[in-house]
C-alpha cells in the first residue's frame, strides 16, 4: 500500500486520489495530514506538500490547483516530456503534478471557464488544451500513470500494482430504426416526391420496395451485427431514442411503430440498453423522464444507461440533471466534430462536481471513435477512417485501457451513401476487435 501525506485532505485532491489508486493499485491510497505520524510510516509513502520531508519518500512539490475550491483561469504552461506534452511542472521525484494535471483533465475544468460553442451550443473541441497543444488524439492521463507508475517502482521495487486488461466496448445509436419502413403514408409518399423532384427516381423506387416488403430497409443490419457480435463473442450497448415528437434534430422512428418496441424489448433482454434522450429534452427536461419511463416499460427493466442525443450536454447541468433520472453509466464523453480524447484518458472515471466541489455517482465512459465524426465532419472515405481507427486501437491497447467506439446502423447498413463502411466494419471486427477477450462492463 501506498501513503500520501499531504497538509490537508480537500474534495479535489481526495478525488483524484481515488482515481489513481483504482488505476494503480489494488488498494486504495492512504492519505495521511499528520507530519509525525507520516515521518514513522515503514511502507512505500509519497510527499505530496511544498517541502521534503525524509530521505525515504518519494517528493512531489505539489500544484495549488487541488487546494483551490475556486473556479479560475489556470497558467497552464506544456511542456514535451518523453515524446508527450505535460503540464504543471513542479520539483520532486516527477516532473510534473501529475495529481492537479490529471485533476484538470478528468474534471474538464476548461469547459467550466468562458469559452465559445459549436453550431449545436456544445463545448467545441478547438477550445481545449488537448487541441491546443497537440494530444487530442492520446489518452494522455494513462500515458501519465503508466511513467508516474515506473518512477514509484524505482523508488520502491516491492510495491505492487494493478494488472490491468485491455477491453473492447462497442456501442450503437440507433437514431433512425428504418430509413424507409414505417414511415406512415404522408412521410412515405413525401419522401418518394422529394427524390422524384430531385431526379433520384432509383431511390423512389427503392422507398416503395422496402414498403412493401420487397426489399429489406437499407438501416436494418440488426441480425448481420448479431453475427458479428456471436462471433466476436461480445455484448454490445444499445441507446434508443424515444421522442415522442419527431422533429427538427429528433428523427427516430415513432414509438407507437410495434416492430420497434419489439426491436427495443429484443435488445433489452439479449443486450445492454441505454437512452438516448432526444434533443427536445435538452430544452424541455421534463422529458427525459417521461423518455426513460417510456424506454423502462417497453424494456421492462431499469435504465442505468445513457448517450445524449448529438453528444448534446453541458456541465454541470446535463449531468446532474441524468443524475436525478437515476442515470448511473453515461456515455457521452467525446466531441461530435472529431474523433479522440476529450477527458485524454481511455478509462472510465466518476464524474466530479466542479461547481459544488464534489464528487458524484454519474460513472462517465470516454469513447475515442465516432463513425459519424469520420464520414460527416472528418470527412474520412473509409480507408482514411480505419487508420484512424487502429491508431486510436492501438492507443488504448498499448495502455491497457477501454476502447469504446460509437457506430451508427445508418452507417453500417446498405444505404448508398455509407458505401464501403460496412466492409470497414467487419473487417474491424474479424481481423481486430475478434482477438480481444470478451468484455462486459456491467
Amino acid at each position: 500500500m501506498l501513503v500520501l501525506y499531504s497538509n490537508t485532505i480537500t474534495p479535489r485532491l481526495q478525488y483524484v486520489v481515488d482515481f489513481i489508486s483504482n488505476e494503480l493499485f489494488h488498494q486504495p491510497i492512504r492519505i495521511v495530514t499528520d507530519i509525525g505520524a507520516f515521518k514513522i510510516i515503514d511502507q512505500p509513502k509519497l510527499n505530496y506538500s511544498d517541502k521534503e520531508i525524509g530521505e525515504k519518500e518519494f517528493y512531489l512539490k505539489n500544484n495549488p490547483l487541488l487546494f483551490e475550491n475556486e473556479i479560475k483561469q489556470q497558467n497552464i504552461e506544456c511542456f514535451d516530456l518523453n515524446f508527450h506534452k505535460a503540464f504543471f511542472e513542479t520539483e520532486g521525484d516527477f516532473p510534473f503534478d501529475v495529481f492537479a494535471a490529471s485533476f484538470y483533465l478528468l474534471s474538464r475544468y476548461e469547459e467550466y471557464l468562458p469559452h465559445k460553442k459549436d453550431e449545436y451550443g456544445r463545448y467545441s473541441h478547438t477550445e481545449s488544451i488537448a487541441f491546443k497543444e497537440g494530444f487530442l488524439n492520446m489518452p494522455l492521463v494513462n500515458i501519465w500513470l503508466e511513467e508516474f507508475k515506473k518512477s514509484l517502482q524505482k523508488k520502491f521495487p516491492d510495491l505492487i500494482f494493478k494488472r490491468k486488461n485491455f477491453k473492447c466496448l462497442l456501442t450503437y445509436d440507433i437514431d433512425e430504426a428504418y430509413a424507409y419502413r414505417y414511415k406512415g403514408i404522408i412521410q412515405t409518399l413525401g419522401g418518394v416526391t422529394r427524390s422524384m423532384l430531385r431526379g433520384n427516381f432509383s431511390e423512389a423506387e427503392q422507398r416503395l420496395r422496402v414498403v412493401n416488403g420487397k426489399e429489406k430497409d437499407p438501416y436494418d443490419c440488426f441480425e448481420w451485427l448479431d453475427a458479428l457480435h456471436l462471433y466476436c463473442r461480445l455484448k454490445p450497448y444499445y441507446f434508443f431514442p424515444v421522442a415522442k415528437k419527431q422533429k427538427g434534430y429528433d428523427k427516430n422512428t415513432s414509438t407507437n411503430v410495434k416492430p420497434y418496441r419489439s426491436l427495443i424489448e429484443y435488445y433489452s433482454v439479449n443486450y445492454k440498453v441505454g437512452i438516448h434522450p432526444s434533443w427536445q429534452s435538452g430544452d424541455d427536461h421534463s422529458l427525459l423522464k417521461e423518455e426513460l419511463e417510456w424506454l423502462e416499460a417497453v424494456a421492462d427493466r431499469h435504465i442505468i444507461h445513457s448517450r445524449q442525443h448529438y453528444l448534446r450536454f453541458t456541465l454541470p447541468h446535463t449531468y446532474r440533471r441524468l443524475i436525478d433520472a437515476g442515470i448511473q453509466k453515461e456515455f457521452s464523453m467525446g466531441y461530435g466534430t472529431v474523433n479522440g480524447f476529450r477527458a485524454s484518458v481511455c478509462s472510465s472515471f466518476y464524474w466530479y462536481d466542479l461547481e459544488k466541489e464534489q464528487s458524484t455517482s454519474l460513472l462517465i465512459y470516454p469513447f475515442c471513435f465516432m463513425d459519424a465524426n469520420s464520414f460527416f465532419e472528418q470527412k474520412h472515405k473509409p480507408e482514411q477512417a480505419y487508420r484512424e481507427l487502429i491508431q486510436l486501437y492501438d492507443q488504448v491497447k498499448k495502455m491497457n485501457g477501454v476502447l469504446i467506439t460509437i457506430w451508427h446502423n445508418a452507417v453500417l447498413g446498405t444505404d448508398p451513401m455509407y458505401k464501403g463502411w460496412r466492409e470497414l466494419f467487419e473487417l474491424f471486427m474479424k481481423e481486430t476487435v475478434y482477438w480481444d477477450a470478451y468484455y462486459d462492463e456491467g
